[in-house]
């Protein structure tokens, strides 16, 4: 059921990645793109989840390289939001 549910969740960040990136090339709204690299950084996030705990086991963690995904992703979207908002 775990994997069930990690699978969903970067199957979901894809999506809003893809829509949101899909809706900058139609409007050029920059907002759309920072997100859009805000939820690349998320999915990449949610794939480091799903190799750490399904594939790795409990040999190696992943836990710092995830918290980092996790932080640049939020940093983009903070940056895009703060000074490169029109």
């Amino acid at each position: 059921m775990a994997a069930f549910l990690y699978g969903l969740c970067t199957l979901t960040a894809l999506a809003c990645c893809w829509l949101l990136l899909r809706a900058y090339v139609k409007s050029r709204y920059k907002l759309l793109l920072w997100g859009g690299f805000c939820f690349a950084g998320l999915t990449l996030n949610n794939g480091l989840l799903v190799v750490d705990r399904l594939i790795l086991g409990t040999d190696v963690s992943l836990f710092v390289p995830r918290l980092f995904a996790a932080l640049l992703s939020i940093l983009v979207l903070l940056y895009g939001i703060i000074w490169d908002a029109e």
